[in-house]
């Protein structure tokens, strides 16, 4: 797996949605720029130390970052008000990326759970 299927992943979407994701991916590069960049179940993934640490997907009707994590969203909830959750996914409208800081937040909280 590697970055040019993520970029695959990316020049199949139609605008906004693929310039959104690739704000995210940018922002999640710049917390782990060490990150290994791969496809898993389908949508891009973020791994440090084989692990992955983040992830996003484009649905019909929004966006998703993926914590694969069921901790990251609930230790974080009085930041993501605005946002509608699931236990593991954050979903965010086509033509709004997260903020950075946010980004920074939840790929943060993800390492520190796996004690990276």
């Amino acid at each position: 797996m590697t970055v040019d299927e993520v970029d695959a992943y990316l020049a199949r979407l139609e605008e906004p949605k693929r310039a959104t994701l690739q704000a995210l991916r940018r922002s999640i590069l710049a917390v782990i720029p060490e990150a290994e960049q791969s496809i898993s179940y389908g949508m891009p993934a973020f791994r440090v130390q084989g692990d992955v640490a983040a992830g996003f997907a484009a649905f019909k009707s929004h966006l998703a970052y993926l914590p694969h994590s069921g901790e990251v969203l609930s230790v974080l909830a009085d930041r993501l008000t605005r946002y509608e959750c699931t236990k593991g996914s954050l979903h965010f409208p086509s033509d709004e990326p997260l903020p950075d800081e946010l980004v920074r937040s939840l790929v943060n909280e993800k390492l520190r759970i796996l004690g990276h």
